[in-house]
């Protein structure tokens, strides 16, 4: 799995011009699902996204996490996440995920999350989205799950 984790005062996601999901100070994560991802992709990037150290302590350092700030969350699906542009001008799609298998790890990612954080935001799986944010910082961070546990990507079939 791939996330884009930026930290924003607020952002929020509409669909044919209706608000369906938003958030306040905490994250908007961009979330793509991989071809060969499974739940314990899912359970890995969370764990990781819950405990980033991405917030402000009182010194100023970044040194406090989602969890520690009380933070928000707004999850939006993008399969765009695995656009190969290797050959050619126009990218492949290959290494994402069908849509189903997408849909079902995309759910529970956001399951993980609504476990941990009162307020969990959602994209709607699939839809063509407007997503608006107010950067805080600004601070961004990807994650792969293939690069932040190597050993997943080997046992994975």
């Amino acid at each position: 799995m791939r996330a884009v984790v930026q930290r924003v005062e607020s952002a929020s996601v509409e669909v044919g011009g209706r608000l369906v999901g938003s958030c306040g100070r905490g994250y908007l994560i961009l979330l793509g699902v991989g071809a060969r991802d499974d739940e314990g992709a899912a359970r890995l990037l969370w764990d990781k996204v819950r405990h980033l150290r991405i917030f402000d302590d009182e010194d100023g350092k970044a040194n406090r996490s989602l969890l520690d700030v009380g933070g928000e969350v707004l999850v939006v699906s993008q399969f765009t996440l695995y656009a190969d542009c290797r050959r050619g001008r126009r990218p492949s799609f290959t290494g994402a995920a069908e849509p189903r298998v997408a849909r079902t790890l995309y759910e529970l990612f956001c399951e993980l999350a609504h476990r941990d954080v009162e307020h969990v935001g959602r994209g709607v799986f699939g839809a063509d989205m407007r997503v608006s944010l107010v950067n805080d910082g600004p601070f961004t961070v990807c994650l792969d799950t293939d690069e932040l546990a190597p050993e997943h990507r080997r046992t994975r079939t």
